[in-house]
């Protein structure tokens, strides 16, 4: 379902404002009085797992009650999301949300749920540039000199990506788009396998989030041309932006938490606080950083309006891609 800026402001202003009447069954000053569950739509041992079992400890640690983290892999994230959207919204279910949730509305025809409905906004915890990787042996050693190249052979660079709808695959759409050239899309079921295709040469170019980049970065079996946030990144400070040659250009991986969309305001609430003095304590954003990530606290508020306007910007690049789920 495609939903416009406006409407899911609305929808998210309408959420906050039936928490206020919804019977307190849980209190913050009691909170948390069992184990609580965070689901991560995401195998265990990727990016969104480690992020999701660091702030998981520090919560166990500060609130003496255990953040468990449950693997619900499988749908595009769907499958995870949706058993977090139909839980019991007490406080003792949380999801790890990220880039994935606000794509799949409008890459998918028909959800079992609604994402800016269903799932209210928590906190944000992390952000991650992604890179733009070649083979070694690609001739383009900056952007302006890709472009060029794409541009006088179109179709004929090979796009990788970790699957259809995927952040690497739209990262790389957004790039077609905005720096108005044509490459052919090569989809893999997965990060890995399109990541040793690139170093084997049957792909050219891929969009991976740095953390999982950064050792072949480093290793010199993929070299980097541009990351794609707005800022230069602190782990390869001498890296270039693609919005130094593409203006306006920026794809983020991003991960925060969220709740069922009935959760109690006031618990709501204390997570918010405890998460983001976790991403305060010095150990945190270190682990974060050495992850190639940058702590991201914000208020249930502004985390939601990113989820707003996340959500009408991939829009607009699954539409103009003419993407759909496979």
């Amino acid at each position: 379902m495609k939903l416009s800026h406006r409407r899911q402001f609305l929808h998210l202003a309408a959420g906050a404002a039936a928490l206020s009447t919804i019977p307190r069954a849980a209190n913050a000053d009691t909170y948390p009085s069992r184990p609580v569950r965070i689901i991560v739509p995401f195998a265990a041992g990727g990016g969104t797992d480690i992020a999701a079992r660091v702030i998981a400890q520090w919560l166990s640690e500060r609130l003496g009650q255990q953040f468990v983290v449950e693997n619900r892999p499988g749908g595009g994230t769907n499958i995870g999301t949706e058993a977090a959207a139909k839980a019991t919204p007490d406080g003792y279910t949380l999801l790890m949300v990220g880039t994935s949730n606000v794509i799949n509305p409008s890459l998918y025809d028909k959800l079992n749920f609604n994402f800016v409905r269903d799932i209210a906004p928590v906190a944000g915890v992390i952000r991650a540039p992604i890179v733009m990787v070649v083979n070694p042996s690609f001739p383009p050693k900056t952007v302006p000199e890709f472009i060029a190249y794409a541009k006088a052979n179109p179709r004929k660079v090979n796009m990788a990506s970790s699957g259809n709808g995927a952040a690497s695959h739209m990262t790389g759409e957004l790039f077609k788009l905005m720096a108005g050239v044509d490459m052919q899309h090569v989809p893999y079921r997965g990060g890995g396998p399109a990541l040793l295709d690139l170093i084997a040469g049957q792909v050219q170019v891929y969009f991976g989030g740095l953390p999982e980049m950064i050792e072949y970065i480093k290793g010199g079996k993929v070299r980097p041309l541009a990351v794609t946030s707005t800022n230069r990144a602190d782990a390869l400070p001498d890296l270039s932006t693609v919005a130094e040659f593409v203006p306006g250009y920026e794809s983020n991986l991003w991960f925060g938490v969220g709740a069922p969309s009935r959760t109690a305001l006031d618990i709501i609430d204390k997570l918010n606080r405890e998460i983001n003095a976790g991403l305060a304590d010095p150990k945190v954003k270190l682990r974060y950083t050495e992850l190639g990530s940058a702590v991201f606290p914000t208020t249930p508020a502004d985390f939601g309006k990113l989820i707003a306007d996340e959500t009408e910007k991939w829009a607009k690049v699954v539409k103009f891609a003419g993407i759909k789920a496979d």
